[in-house]
């Protein structure tokens, strides 16, 4: 991966969490200390924004980067995540399906289902990697959203409750990946 990637405990053992709004919801970024092992949207009825610290003001120093990091991608500041990344309890071809992702689909651009799957050399069908990138523990750090049907944009988990699709059609249009709409 890009980044230094690390195989930790179970993402609980000895976790702190951080959570911040973004244009597309609400995340929480999830670290072991040594390295960022979740990311996950919540809704904004369970985030209370006023309690939650201010990036600078978590104690853990990788989640404050991990944070610092998110917040200059959604600047449009940053385009690549270097951070160390535990993927934890996947299979062998889930993990090299993600790491050739992040190693080989740069922001601004697409792969297909079946491109993806024919890059990481696993030999599974196009069908099985959307099933990994259903089960993606990093999505926007490992950027899942930028795997697309050959006929269209297929699907997506992240985001608010039922809004996976207009997320991955956001998350492709501010990367420039995807046209905008006219109107």
């Amino acid at each position: 991966m890009s980044s230094n990637e690390v195989d930790g405990p179970h993402p609980n053992a000895d976790s702190a969490q951080a959570t911040m709004a973004t244009p597309v919801g609400p995340i929480t970024v999830t670290g072991n200390g040594r390295s960022i092992v979740r990311v996950t949207w919540v809704e904004s009825a369970e985030v209370d924004f006023s309690a939650a610290p201010p990036a600078s003001a978590v104690s853990d120093p990788l989640l404050t980067e991990a944070m610092r990091q998110l917040h200059a991608y959604f600047n449009g500041s940053l385009t690549t995540f270097d951070l160390p990344l535990g993927l934890g309890q996947i299979s062998a071809v889930a993990r090299t399906v993600l790491t050739t992702l992040d190693e080989t689909v740069e922001s601004g651009t697409t792969v297909t289902y079946g491109e993806l799957a024919r890059r990481s050399g696993t030999g599974i069908p196009a069908r099985a990697i959307g099933s990994i990138m259903g089960m993606n523990p990093l999505p926007l750090v490992i950027a899942c959203h930028r795997v697309v049907a050959s006929d269209g944009l297929g699907g997506y988990s992240g985001g608010r409750r039922g809004e996976g699709l207009a997320t991955k059609r956001w998350l492709l249009e501010f990367e420039d990946a995807l046209p905008r709409p006219l109107f």
